[in-house]
């Protein structure tokens, strides 16, 4: 075995890193969407705040690994073959709104929670488990990885590449607004006066 293969073993372990990231803060947001007290929720929330460190190290070793792997002699790619510029961009999304929407609405929603106080979750704690913030940014990132995982094993051409990663996008989104919306409408009914 050369380095180029022990790169590629830190490679896919960074990308099990954050799909596996990714599966438990899945399991926390469907924990927070059945919750119905703060005692339910905070657990699930802490841990969704302790599970978010590890998609900056996935990022961060998937890109180091692939820049190696791009730049090195006995790789047959270059730095302007399509489906890594689709693979750096999809990277570069990933973190944006990861860490920049993702973080702070879990932020909010700790905030929410603490403000709630113990008992039952009031309106604006209820709202905040389900905020698209949380949802879309998770479903849509999990979308966005099948469609470079997708890319990595066929290598298209650029329209192939970015429609693998746009369509991932879309149908993360749409689910998540899809499940925070049934919720969202049970949530609507329980409130209404019985009539």
């Amino acid at each position: 075995m050369n380095t180029y293969h022990y790169v590629l073993y830190v490679h896919l372990l960074s990308l099990f890193i954050g799909i596996g990231a990714a599966s438990v803060l899945l399991a926390c947001l469907l924990q927070l969407r059945a919750a119905r007290t703060v005692e339910q929720a905070a657990p699930w929330g802490i841990m969704a705040g302790k599970i978010g460190k590890f998609f900056p190290i996935a990022i961060i070793g998937l890109f180091a690994t692939g820049a190696y792997m791009t730049s090195t002699s006995i790789s047959p790619w270059s730095w302007s073959t399509r489906w890594i510029d689709v693979g750096i961009a999809a990277l570069v999304v990933l973190l944006a709104q990861g860490a920049g929407i993702g973080e702070r609405t879990g932020h909010k929603l700790g905030a929410a929670l603490q403000a709630n106080g113990p008992g039952p979750l009031g309106p604006e704690a209820r709202r905040m488990t389900l905020h698209p913030g949380l949802w879309v940014v998770e479903f849509s990132n999990i979308g966005i990885v099948f469609g470079v995982v997708w890319n990595m094993t066929v290598k298209p051409g650029l329209g192939e590449c970015l429609a693998a990663v746009l369509i991932g996008y879309a149908v993360g989104a749409g689910l998540a607004l899809l499940i925070t919306r049934s919720a969202q409408e049970e949530l609507g009914a329980a409130h209404e006066p019985a009539g």
